[in-house]
């Protein structure tokens, strides 16, 4: 329990959040505009979908959270789903992107169903992957590192992803619109998230052991829950971060196509073939480059000031900035990249911080009730950031249609100045909204040692 965890482990769980964050970034990227600009659907009927399907999901993860917790293997509660979901997860993401021959009612149902499945199978292995930080390491500045580490590794699989994904599209159909170029891709993504998830399983370990009985039973389990009160204010806390978050990331697409003038091309060569990479390419790139930096500071930081001064710090300043950015014009392409490293800097320093607040909520629910239940406190808290991230993609989606988009055709002054509202202004209420939660969190540094230090005493004595 103890033990210092080895720079193998910490890179292989790492490993874990670069294979989820391919797919989730690409999803909160590129979805909406697949279905709208490919696939063919209407953005309000794409909106409507990703809130059903995200609520159904969100619920979802409390029962894969509390299936963890009551598993039982030779290799813990957590690891075991990362080797088995890993090829449902590519082979379903891979179906999400075909696009069959149906009509449109024909082509909604089948939406409906290939994402909501795509989906279950994120919340099956991603859960038991957040949860599993809560049982690697029972210090506090060790999962600080390791959360770190799995933010970086996060936003480095994006930025992989984010690279690659628009010159793949081209290269295996020619054009960003190209069915058969995003099916190839995809099942490119796919085979890497595989090798990711099994890397993750074969180099970690479980070692924190609850100190009271494990038979809890689920009455119990939630009833602890709902007494959590730091808990509920990073429920808070996290909803307004993603609603921040999958509202930029979800107009990001269409204000380059649809809004920004731009002549910027940026193109490399990769095994032998040239590739190219457009002005959303390389703002996106520049937004994950900047992520990594955030991450990465995000840990000192938090061991000097503390956890909730740096989570709130961060968030003021980026909506502080996301403010700003609204008064930028077509034309002003150096502002709008500076600016979106600098509000993408701040975005990166929350996330590491929230996972590893989320574990020590699970150490206060533990010292206050005896009772440890790791797997439904982080899918409880996932379940908050598919909620946060489902109003983001949802009101994104609705965003469009309200301001009048129509896809591949140009775009009226209302509709353009809504897209620039989506990188902007109501960012910027989110991020707020996060900031307000956070000030009303309870769990300082010292609170943290004093529980840290009580729980490792009644291991030791069991």
């Amino acid at each position: 329990m103890h033990d210092k965890i080895s720079l193998k482990e910490k890179i292989g769980y790492g490993l874990g959040d670069a294979a989820s964050s391919m797919f989730w970034k690409i999803f909160s990227m590129y979805l909406l505009f697949f279905y709208t600009d490919v696939f063919g659907l209407a953005p309000a009927v794409v909106g409507t979908m990703f809130l059903i399907t995200r609520i159904w999901d969100s619920c979802f993860d409390p029962i894969v959270g509390i299936l963890a917790d009551r598993t039982k293997s030779k290799w813990g509660k957590f690891r075991p789903y990362l080797l088995w979901v890993a090829i449902p997860f590519a082979v379903i993401g891979v179906l999400t992107f075909y696009t069959p021959d149906f009509d449109e009612k024909g082509k909604i149902i089948y939406a409906y169903v290939t994402y909501s499945l795509m989906m279950m199978i994120y919340s099956l292995i991603n859960v038991p992957y957040a949860s599993l930080l809560g049982v690697m390491s029972s210090d506090r500045k060790e999962r600080n590192t390791l959360s770190s580490y799995r933010m970086v590794f996060a936003f480095g699989g994006s930025l992989l992803a984010l690279w690659l994904i628009e010159p793949l599209v081209n290269y295996f159909g020619g054009s960003l619109n190209s069915k058969a170029g995003w099916l190839a891709t995809i099942a490119v993504f796919g085979l890497i998230t595989t090798i990711f998830f099994w890397a993750c399983f074969a180099f970690t370990k479980e070692r924190v052991q609850p100190i009271g009985d494990e038979q809890n039973n689920l009455k119990e389990d939630l009833n602890d829950l709902l007494k959590n009160r730091p808990w509920w204010i990073l429920l808070g806390a996290g909803i307004g971060a993603l609603v921040f978050n999958s509202i930029r990331d979800g107009a990001a697409v269409y204000y380059f196509k649809y809004y920004v003038s731009s002549s910027i091309n940026f193109d490399f060569s990769l095994f032998g073939t040239d590739f190219h990479m457009t002005p959303t390419s390389i703002y996106l790139v520049l937004g994950q480059a900047a992520n990594i930096i955030g991450v990465i500071a995000a840990t000192p930081i938090a061991n000097r000031i503390g956890k909730k001064k740096t989570f709130f710090g961060a968030m003021a300043l980026a909506a502080i900035l996301s403010l700003i950015f609204y008064l930028f014009g077509k034309e002003d392409i150096f502002l709008i990249m500076t600016f979106q490293v600098l509000i993408s800097i701040c975005a990166g320093c929350i996330f590491p911080l929230i996972w590893s607040m989320y574990a020590d909520s699970a150490d206060y629910s533990e010292w206050k009730q005896g009772r440890r239940a790791t797997g439904l406190v982080f899918s409880a808290s996932s379940m908050s950031q598919k909620f946060g991230w489902t109003i983001g993609g949802a009101g994104a989606g609705w965003l469009l249609g309200y301001y009048g988009f129509q896809a591949n055709v140009e775009q009226t002054a209302t509709a353009q100045n809504g897209i620039q509202l989506m990188l902007s202004i109501l960012p910027a209420i989110a991020a707020g909204i996060s900031v307000a939660f956070i000030a009303f969190y309870p769990l300082s540094e010292e609170k943290l040692q004093t529980i840290e230090q009580d729980l490792n005493q009644k291991r030791d004595q069991k």
